[in-house]
């Protein structure tokens, strides 16, 4: 468990009035140790949980190849990312049990439903990249755009089965769940918790594919803050932050709803923060950092950097702005960067970026109910990240 010296070191980090202070290079977060030996113990646990899945599959009466088709989609689609996600809940328990070392066993039960929250995002980015029609993701092929595993054809694709892999990567959850928590007396709360974010994903999902209805290319009407917040809140925010807390708060024995309360309203806005560095970077990042090639101006998206240049746009900008966006033309493309550059969309992020950080560090000041590292170092991940 850290210790007090370090817990307010963290605090400290992050409350400095100098910008030049607050950067996450500098926050005793980003380098310790124990943060590097929980992600040691959690890398190393996946290939556990791996074979509890596969285990069963004989036992099934499931042919050798199918068995492999599910190792690969395992190995290539729950690894491989940064892990934040699935890290944050063993972060999280260690500063909500306060003033006690954690047991070996709950360690490990707080790895396992980090996976598992790792495997949510792997059922939602399979799913996601093809109806996004997305080319790369983690810098590989999509799933549905890679080599079909039992074809000796290389121009066989796996493409739509993936549909039906997203599914079987949500039921993973759901098995591992059982096996490890089902004598908890918290279990039937993990389910519904599970349950209600992918509802809240799914829910997301559909918001951000039919904002703008068929045939609306050049129709921006659609392209307002309200609609975007409520797009991200429900596709990102409640499963990339408060679901991996909220387990955390479970295993920790907060029962409170307000405690879950204020958890829930500090997550939600740390989850608008990181979407917009998200559609930032989709643009302006680099693919071979970011692990994809952004496509949000070609697939029509409600994003933050289109609402921002029509915010600001003159009324030949605008006019061009609803000639080019959303068509997938390299053309079309090269011309909204040329105008989101003229606008000056870069320094419009930064601004908006330093600005979104100090609010949230003066809500996080204010919390009592719940330990302030909880939100601090999750905060110190994502600051100024660049992928």
């Amino acid at each position: 468990m850290e210790s007090a010296v370090r817990r307010t070191s963290i605090i400290a980090s992050h409350l400095m009035q100098s910008k030049r202070e607050v950067g996450v290079a500098s926050s005793p977060v980003a380098a310790t140790s124990s943060v590097k030996s929980d992600l040691k113990d959690f890398v190393e646990i996946f290939p556990l949980l791996q074979d509890e899945i596969l285990r069963e599959l004989p036992l099934m009466g499931i042919p050798p190849a199918q068995q492999d088709w599910i190792r690969k989609l395992l190995e290539v689609n729950v690894q491989g990312g940064k892990m934040n996600r699935g890290l944050t809940v063993i972060h999280s328990l260690q500063y909500l049990c306060e003033g006690r070392s954690l047991t070996r066993t709950e360690v490990f039960k707080a790895l396992v439903l980090g996976w598992c929250v790792e495997w949510l995002q792997a059922f939602f980015l399979v799913a996601d990249d093809i109806m996004d029609q997305s080319l790369t993701r983690r810098g590989q092929p999509c799933w549905y755009r890679q080599k079909h595993p039992l074809s000796s054809n290389p121009d066989d694709k796996i493409g739509n089965i993936a549909i039906n892999d997203s599914f079987i990567l949500e039921a993973c959850i759901y098995r591992i769940v059982k096996k490890y928590f089902k004598h908890e007396a918290y279990y039937g709360e993990l389910l519904d918790l599970f349950l209600e974010t992918s509802y809240q994903t799914e829910i997301g999902q559909l918001l951000d594919l039919t904002t703008v209805p068929p045939g609306g290319i050049g129709d921006l009407s659609a392209f307002t803050l309200d609609n975007y917040k409520r797009i991200v809140k429900y596709k990102t925010a409640y499963y990339s932050f408060y679901l991996p807390v909220a387990l955390a708060m479970m295993m920790s024995g907060i029962t409170s709803q307000p405690a879950y309360d204020v958890a829930k309203e500090i997550l939600l806005a740390m989850g608008e923060y990181f979407q917009i560095q998200d559609d930032f970077l989709d643009c302006y990042g680099d693919p071979a950092v970011i692990g994809k090639v952004g496509r949000d101006i070609e697939e029509n998206k409600c994003g933050w950097l289109i609402i921002q240049a029509l915010a600001r746009a003159d009324a030949t900008q605008r006019m061009q702005l609803q000639q080019h966006y959303g068509k997938d033309n390299p053309a079309d493309v090269a011309v909204v960067k040329k105008i989101f550059n003229e606008i000056n969309l870069p320094e419009v992020f930064r601004k908006y970026e330093e600005e979104s950080y100090q609010s949230l560090l003066a809500k996080i000041k204010k919390v009592r109910i719940i330990p302030q590292e909880v939100f601090l170092t999750l905060l110190a991940k994502i600051y100024k990240r660049s992928l």
